[in-house]
């Protein structure tokens, strides 16, 4: 009964709508499907920023050292079928202009090799003077593993914002799961400087012609196949929701374990952003993530949302009420962090990778396992997203750092060239 119900949550073929043209050549690859067990899990590395200081020795062992640890994570959790690159692959304030790119192909090295398909958000640093999207996912797309679209071509909407179905584990052809991806843009405009030759600050939320995408293309699939299809989403700067539960409400290390040393300064969507669209660090925050977050609380069947950035925060949050100072109220969704993964990017707790696994069974309650697989091989901060989460009661996660055991970092030097 319950495969039958999975298999009967989405029928018929893609949209054919406008804001379902896709970039990228993907159609080659057999769909993602529940194994024949009634299971899909996937690995989230995040936070990877390949490419930091490159002309310094330490810059190139940073990057070896984190193909180590995507490679540990997979070779642990033998059961993972697909990877989500949650954002921040590059450091692009390090890249030059004529190879921006190529560090694309170390980063899917370990996917390749085992056969795995990717699909991929883009972070604030994958946005620089000498990096654009675009051309990531251009790069992306010169392998044959690369799942990564862009459904919305607005000049504003970023480019990693689009979905996925996953099929029953009977080989039915109607997906029972979808899996959203989502730009929150940030960092500097590709190629752009103002008038006294600053770059030009991108701003860093979902923008709201994503949101407007996200309610119509989901009311399409609803209208379609008369039913809410169970979903998970993901963005790499997590919204104010994230930063209000934290600070608000606060983190309970049993209730919600995992590291939470972003604390108070989690950083957000719509950080150092006025309320009047200005890009000035004397504002905290302003509100642009607002619609993002209704369609997030709106759009039925939303699990829970995956979200890096934040390299010190790893917990998970039930969002199921009106917090304070907040206007949007949480419906339930599960706000997620996931774990550090690159030896590149700011602080040194342990590197890791979040793992989420659904089963057939699990998706008829909308409940979610979830745990963080780390490069020491241990397995930490595992819980189950379901009614009882945030009330049940689980270890705390133990807060560990680890150091580049390769890395010399007595020597840092400028950037040599032309930026």
């Amino acid at each position: 009964m319950l495969l039958f119900l999975c298999a009967t949550l989405f029928a018929g073929p893609v949209l054919t709508s406008p804001l379902r043209r896709s970039y990228g050549n993907h159609t080659h690859l057999p769909p993602l499907r529940f194994t024949s067990n009634g299971t899909f899990q996937l690995s989230i590395f995040e936070d990877l920023h390949f490419g930091e200081n490159a002309w310094d020795p330490w810059g190139p062992q940073q990057d070896i050292n984190s193909v180590k640890v995507m490679e540990q994570v997979l070779d642990a959790e033998k059961r993972t079928q697909f990877v989500v690159l949650n954002g921040d692959l590059i450091t692009g304030e390090n890249a030059y202009f004529d190879n921006a790119t190529v560090k694309i192909d170390q980063i899917v090295g370990p996917m390749l090799d085992r056969g795995l398909t990717w699909a991929s958000t883009y972070g604030n640093h994958d946005s620089q003077y000498n990096l654009s999207r675009h051309d990531i996912l251009k790069r992306e797309h010169q392998w044959p593993n690369a799942r990564t679209q862009q459904m919305v071509h607005g000049p504003e909407s970023g480019v990693s914002n689009y979905y996925l179905p996953v099929y029953p584990s009977d080989g039915g052809s109607e997906p029972c799961l979808l899996l959203w991806f989502f730009d929150s843009r940030g960092g500097v405009y590709y190629q752009q400087k103002n008038a006294s030759g600053a770059h030009i600050g991108q701003p860093d939320w979902v923008d709201q012609s994503v949101a407007d995408w996200f309610y119509e293309t989901n009311k399409q699939l609803t209208h379609k196949h008369r039913r809410s299809i169970p979903s998970l989403a993901f963005v790499h700067i997590p919204t104010n929701a994230s930063v209000t539960a934290q600070m608000q409400v606060g983190i309970d290390e049993n209730r919600q374990p995992g590291i939470n040393d972003d604390y108070p300064d989690l950083a957000q969507q719509a950080q150092g952003w006025c309320e009047d669209g200005r890009n000035d660090p004397d504002c905290v925050y302003g509100s642009q993530d607002v619609p993002f977050m209704q369609a997030l609380t709106t759009i039925p069947g939303v699990m829970a949302v995956f979200s890096g950035h934040d390299h010190g925060d790893t917990w998970c949050y039930k969002w199921d009420s009106l917090l304070p100072g907040m206007n949007v109220k949480g419906n339930g969704l599960n706000l997620c962090f996931g774990q550090h993964t690159g030896y590149g990017g700011y602080g040194n707790w342990i590197r890791g990778s979040r793992q989420v696994l659904v089963t057939e069974a699990m998706l008829a309650h909308h409940e979610i396992e979830t745990w963080i697989r780390l490069e020491s091989g241990d397995a930490v901060g595992r819980v189950s997203l379901n009614a009882t989460y945030g009330e049940d009661v689980y270890p705390a996660t133990p807060n560990t750092k680890t150091d580049c055991p390769t890395c010399n970092y007595t020597i840092i030097t400028d950037m040599p060239g032309t930026k």
